[in-house]
C-alpha cells in the first residue's frame, strides 16, 4: 500500500490527474461562491428562449433578426456576470500552473547524458574573459563555444552523480573575486528545476525562473540550462501529452461533472 501511495506522488500522470480533479472542484466552488447564481441562471434561460425563438420562427425574418439581437445582448449580459468570478478562478490557476510547470514541464538532467549551459553577457569584450567553475560531479565534455552574434558562451557538460550543483560563471577574468552561480539539478526522479537565471526582467523571471535575480552590476545577463521537456505518457498506444494540455482537459471535465453534481450555474 505504501508503494502504491509513493507511486501516486512520484508519477507525473497520477499527480496531474489528482490535481485536475481537485482544481476542477475548487474552480466550480469558487465560481459559485463569487458569482450571482440567480442572475446567471436568468441570463442563461433568456438566451435559451431567444435561441428557441430563432428555431421556431425561422420563416419570419423580423422575429429571427430581433431574436438574434436579443441573443447578442443576452450574451453580453452573461459575460458581464461571469467576468469577475472568472478572474477569481483564472488568476490563482495561472500562478499555480507557473509553479507546477517547474516540476512537471521539464525533466532534470540525467547522469552521463550531455547537456548545455549557456551564459549571455552584456558586452562582447566580456566573452574573451568569461570562464566557468564546475563541481567535481560535473565535467565539460567539449571546449566552450563562443557565439559572438548573441554575446553568448555555450558549454557542453556531463553530470556523473544525482544532486543539485552550483556552476559558477565568472565574466571578469580568472582573477576576479565576484562570480554568479546557476543551479543544475541532476536526477532521474520528479524534480523542481529552474531553466534560467536572469538579471532584472521581473515578469520573465516570474514565469520562467525559480531563482533569484542576477546582480545588477554583473556582466552576465542570463544563465540557462537546457532541461529536456517532459511529455507525460498516457498509458495507451504510446501517446504522450504536455502536462498543461492534459491538466486543462481533465480539469474542465471534472469541473463540468462537479457543476452538475452541485447544481452550480456556470
Amino acid at each position: 500500500m505504501s508503494l502504491f501511495a509513493l507511486g501516486l506522488f512520484t508519477s507525473p500522470l497520477a499527480i496531474v490527474v489528482m490535481l485536475s480533479v481537485v482544481i476542477g472542484l475548487l474552480m466550480i466552488l469558487l465560481f459559485g461562491y463569487t458569482s450571482d447564481q440567480k442572475a446567471i441562471g436568468i441570463a442563461k434561460d433568456q438566451l435559451k428562449a431567444h435561441l428557441l425563438a430563432v428555431r421556431l420562427y425561422r420563416d419570419q425574418l423580423h422575429v429571427v433578426m430581433g431574436s438574434y439581437g436579443k441573443v447578442l445582448r443576452g450574451t453580453g449580459r452573461y459575460l458581464k456576470l461571469a467576468f469577475k468570478p472568472l478572474l477569481y478562478v483564472i488568476i490563482p490557476i495561472t500562478l499555480l500552473i507557473v509553479q507546477l510547470d517547474r516540476s512537471l514541464g521539464l525533466t532534470a538532467i540525467q547522469t552521463n547524458k550531455p547537456f548545455l549551459l549557456t551564459a549571455r553577457v552584456n558586452n562582447p569584450q566580456a566573452l574573451d574573459s568569461i570562464s566557468i567553475d564546475l563541481p567535481p560531479e560535473i565535467t565539460a565534455s567539449a571546449p566552450p563555444v563562443h557565439v559572438a552574434a548573441d554575446n553568448e558562451v555555450v558549454w557542453r557538460l556531463v553530470a556523473s552523480q544525482p544532486g543539485a550543483y552550483e556552476a559558477r560563471i565568472n565574466a571578469g577574468g580568472p582573477n576576479a573575486t565576484e562570480a554568479v552561480t546557476k543551479t543544475v539539478r541532476v536526477s532521474s526522479e520528479l524534480a523542481r528545476v529552474s531553466p534560467e537565471r536572469l538579471r532584472d526582467h521581473f515578469w520573465a523571471r516570474m514565469f520562467s525562473s525559480g531563482e533569484s535575480a542576477l546582480p545588477d552590476n554583473s556582466a552576465v545577463e542570463s544563465i540557462s540550462v537546457d532541461y529536456p521537456e517532459r511529455n507525460i505518457p498516457l498509458g495507451f498506444a504510446g501517446y504522450e501529452m504536455n502536462w498543461i494540455w492534459l491538466f486543462f482537459i481533465l480539469s474542465m471535465i471534472a469541473g463540468f461533472i462537479f457543476k452538475e453534481l452541485l447544481g452550480i450555474q456556470v
